[in-house]
């Protein structure tokens, strides 16, 4: 439930209207505004999606308050991630109300190529109204959802300001030329405030300490913009980070074959976990070949992780005397190779629930998306790393710089 406590400059019944005109017990996306330990106002998001990983009109009522903040004479207005994202949105109503500043917070979770597409947008809002407009996002890992930081500062013309860095906690600061905004509204016809939308105005005055006249000017960092391999690998390696983390392991346990999908999903897991925290477990059958023992071993002593041999012969050939009878009549052919999976997967699940180990699987979406895997075996375990990155691109990682350079030849 929102609501508004008693502060300099508030009228809480009429901060409280709006919010108890929708219901006393609606529930409300919102960002609070707090100045000298006080709750000044909050917002309530305007527009709540509800396509892709969205489902937010289930949960929540959408606002309909427009609240500005004025701090010592600059007008601040707040709103929350998709209210930005829409020509007619809450923006373009808070600027032609007098907000020189749009403080904008996000849970925007990324995809391949999403930054560029996002700063592009956050230019064209605050050209269109003639703010300066701040982008918080979230970092971090939140289970398949990766949030990659990735905030930005850009002024009334659209130019970037500061960046934040991507996928890790950063603070940005940077001081913001308002004059030159008013100077810029002057020589612009300003745009009408609707009627409807006008009466939902409500502007709180926040208590700010005193600056000293004299201080350093701000110099803001731009963090250098990734290129779309880093930024998979980056997002990769937080993701499973804070995954493995936040369900309570610290140590994860991975089936390694001797190919380029367990090695690169080891990589991974050492830079998330440190190696110290990752086991492999290599389990030849009587198909396996030599280089892949010489692959594993080499890897292991690469990443400096410690790697376990354990021999599945015996357990398949088990497997197949129990079921001789049975597939009497019938040769060998994929249900053969799915037993030894099977097996694998067996091993790596107890290993997992004696040693306290999370399981990694090693998957790529190319082999996800026309069913070459083994339900019950490759597929068993805990988080599929690299389950939405293609064939093509395990490869072009396996090239790139991020990754080390034995793993190229």
């Amino acid at each position: 439930m929102g609501y508004v406590s008693q502060s300099d400059g508030v009228d809480p019944k009429q901060a409280r209207s709006s919010i108890v005109q929708a219901g006393a017990h609606d529930l409300f996306n919102a960002a609070a505004v707090i100045a000298d330990q006080k709750l000044i106002t909050t917002y309530c998001k305007w527009y709540l999606p509800n396509y892709g990983v969205f489902d937010e009109s289930r949960y929540f009522h959408p606002g309909r308050r427009l609240p500005l903040i004025r701090l010592r004479g600059t007008v601040v207005g707040v709103n929350i991630c998709e209210d930005v994202w829409l020509p007619d949105g809450p923006t373009g109503f808070q600027a032609a109300a007098g907000a020189e500043v749009i403080v904008n917070v996000n849970a925007s979770p990324f995809h391949l190529g999403k930054s560029i597409v996002r700063e592009q947008m956050l230019a064209t809002r605050a050209r269109e109204h003639g703010v300066v407009l701040t982008y918080t996002n979230a970092v971090g890992g939140q289970d398949e959802l990766v949030f990659d930081g990735n905030s930005v500062i850009l002024d009334h013309q659209g130019e970037v300001i500061a960046r934040g860095k991507a996928f890790e906690e950063d603070l940005i600061v940077a001081d913001l030329n308002i004059e030159a905004v008013a100077r810029a509204r002057r020589t612009v016809r300003k745009k009408p405030l609707p009627r409807s939308v006008a009466s939902a105005v409500e502007v709180y005055a926040a208590p700010l300490p005193s600056v000293p006249k004299a201080r350093v000017r701000a110099v803001p960092d731009v963090a250098v913009a990734l290129d779309p391999l880093e930024e998979v690998y980056r997002a990769l390696t937080l993701g499973v980070r804070d995954y493995v983390r936040k369900n309570g392991f610290t140590r994860a346990v991975i089936g390694l074959s001797g190919g380029v999908d367990s090695a690169l999903t080891a990589v991974i897991a050492v830079d998330a976990l440190g190696a110290e925290n990752v086991r492999g477990l290599f389990m030849p059958s009587p198909y396996t070949s030599k280089d892949s023992y010489d692959d594993v071993a080499e890897l292991g002593t690469q990443l400096a992780i410690s790697v376990r041999t354990i021999p599945i012969t015996t357990l398949f050939d088990s497997y197949r005397g129990v079921l001789a009878e049975t597939f009497e009549g019938h040769g060998p052919d994929t249900t053969e190779e799915n037993l030894q999976a099977r097996i694998r997967g067996n091993l790596l699940m107890a290993f997992s629930n004696k040693f306290g180990h999370l399981v990694l699987t090693t998957g790529n979406k190319s082999e996800m998306s026309v069913g070459y895997a083994t339900l019950y075996g490759d597929m068993a375990g805990g988080f599929a790393v690299i389950k939405d990155v293609p064939k093509t691109m395990v490869y072009d990682l396996k090239r790139d710089m991020t990754v080390p350079r034995w793993l190229v030849s």
